[in-house]
């Protein structure tokens, strides 16, 4: 049986059972360089193909195990808007018009021109790929608009763990986060949550180096009254109260090497039992792991178990540090100094240009909780006691930027803090900086800046 992969450029799927008309369309693409794939059992396509499949469906209408119009139906019931092209070797003009009532994207007559099946297969393929854009771009405005953690920031790395994040949004896949202290690994775990099906059941997040070796099996997989001394009634764990939902390991590399093991087999299994308990609990859950620290390097010192890595880190994010990302450095300086605002009931002073480039010259150790922390002490006690001692006093540019880096990196502020000054308004920003709405425009899109991004609330 021909297995269909995922894939990451458009397909045709051609579903015929007369073998020879797959075959000679697979060579008709392959000219083209379209992605073509023949099969023979309609059954199989119609289970394999999924709501976001970027591609698109040739079928014969008369076939012995499931016909054309049928396969249509159930095709249209998995994504109402993939092109399904049929074929068929009798010329029926009300069997078409049932077909393009019933969602068909074309109805092509056998024995069928071949400059005539590739414009309407190109055609096809270019309105998959539009339809997926759009649903694409639909998600990305959702997830900025939608009450809840939001991923802020425009650098390639931001933009790169972005494009990760939501391909694995709703796959059942275990995650590992991957960042420095306070480079934001629980507000990625509670985006992942939030954004994806999972999002009515708990949210559960622990730390695994803050609870006492003691005590962090009982509070992950839970424990029965009496199972141990000091356990008067039943304790339900984290692994059970997540379930439906999202439990964060924190610090993963602080967990016991004893419980490393049993936390393998529940992950396997997915299956817990709490502790002085033999009922297994089934359990639908997506665990996601976070550290700061190297794990393969732990797991080669002998502090961490080689197959619990295995079993977490089948898709891993990395969070980068707040100094390789200093462009997004204003926006989250002034995305926290507006909380800080609204919550202290304090006026927002913008930062003047030396200031800034004060924020974006410094290295960030405690990476965005160290500059959440700053922005709300310029907000609380004001800009001299908020920079007083607490950055870098030196001035200058970082001296990995280039001249070009540089230059973008100014205009840049200078857009970002007039939008900010003139809280999103475009005709007072052009008018401030002596500048054509569409050049404005040019530069916004050019530094991915949205108004929306500056207007307070």
């Amino acid at each position: 049986m021909t297995q269909i992969q995922d894939i990451n450029n458009y397909q045709v799927i051609i579903v015929d059972d007369e073998p020879h008309i797959g075959i000679v369309l697979q060579q008709l693409f392959k000219l083209e360089n379209i992605s073509a794939l023949a099969i023979t059992n309609p059954q199989y396509i119609a289970n394999q193909i999924s709501a976001n499949w970027p591609g698109i469906v040739i079928s014969d209408v008369n076939m012995p195990q499931l016909d054309g119009l049928s396969l249509l139906q159930q095709l249209k019931k998995q994504d109402s808007d993939l092109p399904v092209v049929l074929l068929t070797g009798f010329g029926d003009i009300a069997m078409a018009v049932d077909a393009l009532k019933k969602g068909a994207y074309d109805f092509i007559e056998k024995p069928f021109n071949n400059e005539h099946i590739l414009d309407v297969t190109k055609r096809a393929l270019d309105k998959r790929a539009l339809t997926l854009e759009n649903r694409k771009l639909k998600r990305e405005l959702e997830s900025h608009i939608a009450p809840g953690p939001r991923i802020l920031g425009s650098s390639p790395g931001v933009m790169k763990m972005r494009h990760l994040i939501d391909q694995v949004l709703d796959t059942p896949a275990d995650i590992m986060i991957e960042g420095e202290t306070g480079a934001g690994k629980e507000l990625v775990a509670r985006y992942l949550h939030d954004h994806s099906y999972r999002n009515k059941a708990n949210f559960v997040a622990i730390n695994c180096g803050a609870i006492p070796e003691n005590l962090i099996e009982s509070e992950l997989f839970g424990a029965e009254s009496g199972a141990f001394t000091g356990i008067d009634k039943r304790r339900i764990g984290k692994f059970e109260y997540a379930n439906g939902g999202t439990l964060l390991l924190d610090e993963i590399e602080s967990t016991p090497m004893a419980l490393q093991v049993k936390l393998l087999r529940v992950l396997e299994d997915r299956k817990v039992e709490r502790l002085g308990s033999n009922t297994p609990i089934n359990l639908d859950i997506r665990v996601i792991a976070a550290t700061k620290l190297n794990l393969q390097q732990l797991c080669e010192e002998g502090k961490f178990r080689q197959d619990l890595l295995y079993r977490l880190n089948l898709v891993t994010i990395v969070i980068p540090p707040l100094r390789d990302r200093r462009e997004d450095i204003p926006l989250l300086f002034l995305h926290f100094a507006r909380i800080a605002s609204a919550r202290y009931h304090k006026a927002l002073i913008a930062l003047n240009p030396q200031q800034t480039m004060v924020l974006t010259s410094h290295d960030w150790p405690g990476n965005v909780r160290e500059l959440r922390n700053l922005a709300e002490r310029y907000v609380l006690l004001g800009a001299e006691a908020a920079f007083a001692g607490n950055l870098d006093s030196h001035t200058t540019m970082h001296t990995s930027m280039s001249l070009q880096q540089r230059v973008e990196f100014f205009e840049r502020m200078l857009i970002e803090e007039a939008l900010s000054h003139n809280k999103g308004s475009i005709k007072l920003t052009m008018e401030q900086l002596e500048l054509p709405r569409k050049t404005l425009y040019d530069k916004m899109r050019k530094f991915d800046l949205d108004r929306k991004q500056f207007i307070e609330s």
